[in-house]
């Protein structure tokens, strides 16, 4: 898979090296920072731009592309020995589940699953997460009902992000030993009624002033860091 723009490829350059195949460049680049390339002793290609854009799908790829090998996600059996998870129900902005995965991992969450969905655009959110998703683990679902059922037998308490729900601020911070999982809805439908009636605890986030929502992506990072403490 292709990875592309400075800040990510970088960030994996000094992070995950062992995950590199092959080193693209569209752009020169200083000698310092070329020989750290080298020193992957993987194939380095020269791309012109014609081609440069086409692997970014006309992205900002400032010049910089990695083909990495395939990202492989963690099994359900070993998010489960986790304590403090968040799960992404039905989520399939890129944007936005690279941000929260970024989040997450900022904030000492222990790992994130992806229910309702049988694929994602694992290019996209190691990008957009900035190399977090390489680094936290990450796990997909293809059922948010099933998951909520055996993250029930493995004891976990499931919180869920409503309108509706408790005032974030009167609910407190989960302890290191709690198993949690908070669950966060898709962007345009939000938690579905079937997961609502699996939830043990409803969490909003109170408004100063009236408006409908906010951003998937924000209330995520309000949520993770409040419950976190």
């Amino acid at each position: 898979m292709i990875i592309y723009g400075k800040q990510v490829v970088l960030y994996i350059l000094e992070n995950h090296p062992n995950l590199v195949e092959e080193v693209l460049f569209s752009k020169e680049i200083d000698k310092k920072l070329f020989s750290k390339f080298l020193k992957l002793g993987k194939k380095i290609i020269k791309l012109d731009n014609m081609k440069a854009q086409s692997l970014a799908h006309g992205g900002n790829h400032q010049g910089f592309f990695l083909r990495l090998k395939e990202f492989e996600y963690n099994t359900i059996d070993e998010l489960k020995k986790l304590n403090f998870v968040v799960v992404l129900d039905g989520l399939t902005d890129v944007g936005n589940i690279g941000a929260i995965t970024r989040s997450a991992y900022s904030l000492g969450i222990d790992g994130v699953i992806a229910s309702g969905v049988k694929t994602l655009n694992n290019t996209g959110v190691i990008r957009t997460s900035s190399g977090a998703m390489l680094d936290l683990p990450f796990a997909l679902y293809p059922s948010s009902i099933d998951l909520a059922n055996e993250l029930k037998q493995c004891g976990f308490t499931l919180i869920g992000a409503t309108m509706d729900g408790t005032d974030l601020k009167k609910y407190g911070t989960i302890t290191k030993n709690d198993k949690v999982a908070l669950f966060l809805g898709s962007e345009g439908e939000g938690l579905s009624g079937k997961i609502r009636k699996k939830l043990d605890l409803k969490v909003s986030i109170g408004m100063s002033n009236e408006f409908d929502s906010l951003n998937v992506s924000v209330a995520a990072g309000i949520l993770m860091y409040n419950l976190k403490g």
